[in-house]
């Protein structure tokens, strides 16, 4: 028996997001469509509708239409999910810009997509976007041609002076989000993803967790991330279940107040998300009893969290989501029905219309069993990576397989069970690290001679960084943390750092990072967390 397997065979979405929006306001116009709790805002599908035709009719005044490119940098918010419709409602392409990013990151981003607009916040708690923005069209030499800022005059001004929406034929193949990841080599890749990939996507994730009009889904999850966007906004979409958005960033307190008060049906999270809220001096105030199901994504999943979410978060229906973004993201997932051992030992099984396959290095299907390379193939593989045609070839092979560069093996019953990682990513929290971009940032600093970059296991965040530098002068741990501060992602920042000679090598010259990783496990005693990871 060989290791493959095929989901349910089902006709596929022929819809537009924005056909799809319409045809749930249609059903629902009063259905209560989305819940801001941070903002105070509660919309109908019929005001939300309202606010989507105002932005698109503003988006349209500025001389955005068809195929351009429309930047999104912010936190979880109503403007966020608007926009998102809305540039969905012209035949824009919406940029997923992390927050978290820096210049250096933003700057990337600016030149590469080419977006002719940016939407954020002029400041929070956590960033100054605008002076962050600032540097970074002056670092890359890039000008946006409209910085519009949500709350400010400039929001207001775009939607009060909209414009006739123009009339264009727009296909379910046609993109409509570009979300960036780390990929397979160098700097990250803008991931291009169509109408269809997404919504057939969320309409799987709906009918997983049978999700209908009658859910209220909690979604602490970011929305520049595809668990947010698809799982989040495009499940409302599609089904016509509530979204509440509990807080712009993960809160724990406000995460499982947010169930409490809206009698919640549904709760999404990372690992480390569901360990923050179980563990809360707060948790046994609250009610859970609501809860019916939920998605726990993004990293390996302790069983030890996972039985405690079934039990005190009255959570019989969860279940485990394995993809990445350039699937759509989900490829397997696990059954409402499944035993509490299937869902936390494997990733589930093929979802519909997905095949799944492991293969040998040698790129034939590997007995069951056998340890290989994951790959998928349907519509949920992604057009390709933005302007990198090298790339896309590398992943996505001629027959459409797409190589997620993931180990797994495959159980006889149809299950996967994700082992390691072929790719050299690092995974913390949820957020793809590629060491191959912090390495370079830091081989900026002056004192660095070179460095290396690996993940480490973590008991909480799955992985987290580590760095090996050589340097050309005395230097500190304190001196590298310091230099990253305000220019990388805070997730990106090496939580381990190791001054050496010389690197772990082969004797033609290869570097051993699986050498440096067992010296760290062994000298910083890691071993625990180690069979976490691996269990």
């Amino acid at each position: 028996m060989l290791s493959y397997s095929k989901g349910p065979d089902g006709p596929l979405l022929e819809s537009t997001i924005s056909e799809a929006f319409r045809e749930t306001l249609e059903r629902l116009p009063n259905h209560l469509a989305l819940i801001s709790r941070h903002q105070n805002v509660r919309l109908t599908f019929a005001e939300l509708s309202a606010e989507v035709e105002r932005t698109a009719r503003g988006l349209a005044g500025l001389g955005l239409g068809a195929r351009d490119r429309i930047g999104v940098w912010s936190t979880n918010c109503v403007e966020w999910v608007v926009l998102n419709l809305a540039c969905a409602r012209i035949g824009g392409v919406l940029v997923n810009v992390n927050p978290a990013y820096r210049a250096y990151e933003l700057a990337f981003v600016l030149r590469k997509s080419g977006m002719k607009a940016l939407f954020l916040w002029e400041l929070d708690g956590r960033s100054d976007y605008k002076a962050i923005l600032q540097e970074a069209v002056a670092e890359g030499n890039h000008a946006v041609e409209h910085v519009v800022y949500f709350g400010t005059e400039s929001w207001d001004r775009m939607r009060a002076n909209g414009a006739e929406i123009a009339r264009v034929d727009i296909a379910v193949d046609d993109v409509t989000n570009i979300q960036y990841t780390s990929g397979t080599t160098g700097s990250p890749k803008g991931v291009l993803l169509t109408h269809s990939n997404l919504l057939n996507n969320a309409a799987v994730i709906a009918g997983g967790m049978k999700i209908t009009e009658r859910d209220r889904v909690t979604v602490p999850v970011p929305l520049y991330h595809c668990f947010g966007s698809v799982a989040g906004t495009l499940v409302m979409v599609v089904s016509g279940a509530t979204m509440i958005l509990p807080a712009a960033t993960f809160d724990p307190l406000a995460t499982m107040q947010a169930i409490h008060d809206e009698r919640a049906t549904t709760i999404y999270g990372v690992p480390t998300m569901f360990i923050a809220e179980l563990d809360h001096p707060e948790f046994g105030r609250l009610d859970f009893s609501f809860l019916r199901t939920g998605v726990m994504a993004g990293a390996p999943c302790p069983i030890e969290v996972m039985k405690r979410v079934v039990s005190e978060m009255h959570c019989p229906e969860m279940t485990i989501m394995y993809g990445q973004t350039e699937s759509s993201p989900v490829i397997t997932m696990s059954s409402v029905e499944d035993s509490l051992e299937r869902r936390v030992s494997t990733v589930g099984g093929a979802c519909p219309n997905t095949e799944v396959k492991v293969v040998t290095p040698a790129g034939e299907t590997a007995p069951v069993g056998e340890q290989g390379e994951l790959c998928t193939r349907g519509y949920l593989v992604m057009k390709g990576y933005d302007q990198e045609k090298e790339a896309t070839k590398r992943a996505v092979d001629d027959d459409g397989w797409l190589h997620t560069g993931d180990l797994a093996t495959m159980r006889p019953d149809g299950y996967f069970r994700v082992t390691g990682r072929a790719k050299d990513l690092i995974i913390r929290g949820g957020e793809n690290i590629y060491p191959r971009e912090v390495e370079e940032f830091l081989y900026t600093h002056p004192k660095v001679a070179d460095v290396q970059v690996i993940g480490l296991p973590d008991a909480k965040l799955g992985e987290t960084v580590a760095a090996w530098i050589r340097v050309k002068e005395p230097c500190t741990e304190d001196e590298i943390r310091e230099y990253c501060k305000g220019k990388i992602a805070h997730f990106k920042m090496p939580q381990f750092i190791r001054f050496v000679d010389v690197f772990p090598m082969t004797v033609t010259g290869k570097i051993q990072k699986f050498k440096m990783r067992e010296v760290e496990i062994r000298e910083r005693g890691l071993e625990a967390a180690s069979q976490i990871q691996t269990a």
